[in-house]
């Protein structure tokens, strides 16, 4: 298994690769060609056999350069159980350590346990504090089932 930015010619893996997640929200596959394009730097994949196993998408906040946002984190089934999720974020921030990164926010339903022990256990990982908020309230939805995105904040990193 190798780390590595995104390119535009794995978004057609990332995009199935989150479509048999069953739990992300898909988005356009125009949407995963773009970012492999333009936001390759501050996203990962990993790679076994030249088939992209895990993808973590971020980008900096405009009003605030300081915080990666992780908008997906995505793990094949394969691979899944085996502390990769952690590893890609780890690896990501640690490449990104000379953009003077302060905080990693994402946002997580409440039900998505294994996304919100992620981010817990990221903080720990990272021997920092995490702080929640609301960050959309389920009636900013207009999908009536979907539920409130909950933010974490973790930081600040050494």
């Amino acid at each position: 298994m190798y780390f590595r930015e995104p390119t535009a010619d794995d978004g057609s893996e990332i995009f199935e690769l989150v479509k048999k997640s069953k739990v992300l929200d898909v988005n356009s596959s125009y949407s995963y060609l773009m970012w492999g394009k333009y936001f390759n730097q501050t996203s990962i994949v990993a790679i076994v056999d030249r088939k992209v196993v895990g993808f973590v998408s971020g980008f900096l906040q405009p009003t605030a350069p300081d915080t990666l946002f992780i908008w997906q984190v995505v793990v094949d089934q394969s691979q899944r159980g085996r502390g990769l999720a952690t590893t890609l974020l780890l690896k990501l921030i640690k490449r990104l350590e000379s953009m003077n990164i302060r905080f990693v926010e994402a946002t997580v339903t409440p039900t998505n346990t294994p996304s919100n022990n992620l981010f817990k256990g990221l903080a720990k990982k990272l021997g920092t504090e995490y702080t929640q908020y609301e960050c959309f309230s389920e009636k900013q939805f207009p999908d009536p089932s979907h539920e409130a995105e909950i933010a974490y904040r973790i930081g600040p990193l050494e």
